[in-house]
């Protein structure tokens, strides 16, 4: 996946279906749990807070796996954003630029996804999504979800340790067999009070 990261143009005009040229993906590499990995997020929460606070809605959550304790990762830091919806809140992708995030056309019907500093050496990602969506919801279920159950958590570990051997240069494959997984999760966890109270 290719896009030219330095080219200047409307924020409207990134949001297609393809990156352009000259995006380079950062290989597959998990490592053990850091436990400095909260810590950077409570730090970068404070400066999307200060850059984008007006369009947050829903908060400003550590999402995906660095956000669950002990578990296996790719060390990126996932951040989950709730704004009012994807047209209005355009011009946070002008604003986030300083903090160095990149946009990204990545599922742009969903979400407005961007990842920091490069595509080819990450550390951050972020996603901008509406909060009365299901990508919302179910960002923070899965979460709550494996921090709640250990067994599940070991089970996702084990899967993803299988799919970065297999796709160490191929992060749309690596993304696309934990699918499954992360579909039959979220089934069972509807309607699980005892987890999710009743959402």
């Amino acid at each position: 996946m290719t896009r030219d990261v330095n080219a200047r143009e409307s924020p409207t005009a990134r949001f297609s279906d393809r990156p352009a040229s000259g995006w380079v993906d950062q290989e597959v590499r998990l490592v053990a749990y850091d436990h400095t990995w909260p810590v950077r997020f409570e730090a970068e929460a404070a400066l999307l807070e200060g850059a984008i606070g007006p369009w947050v809605t829903g908060g400003i959550h550590h999402v995906g796996s660095t956000a669950m304790p002990g578990m296996t990762a790719k060390p990126i830091i996932d951040i989950l954003v709730g704004v009012e919806d994807l047209p209005t809140s355009v011009p946070c992708v002008e604003l986030l630029e300083p903090l160095g995030y990149v946009y990204a056309p990545y599922l742009p019907e969903v979400m407005h996804w961007f990842c920091k500093p490069d595509p080819a050496r990450r550390t951050h990602h972020l996603h901008l999504v509406p909060t009365d969506s299901g990508r919302y919801r179910d960002e923070l279920d899965f979460r709550d979800t494996l921090r709640a159950d250990p067994a599940t958590a070991q089970a996702y570990a084990e899967l993803k340790q299988d799919l970065a051997q297999r796709f160490r240069q191929d992060r749309e494959a690596y993304t696309a067999g934990k699918t499954g997984f992360v579909a039959e999760v979220l089934g069972r966890a509807v309607g699980d009070d005892s987890v999710f109270g009743g959402a």
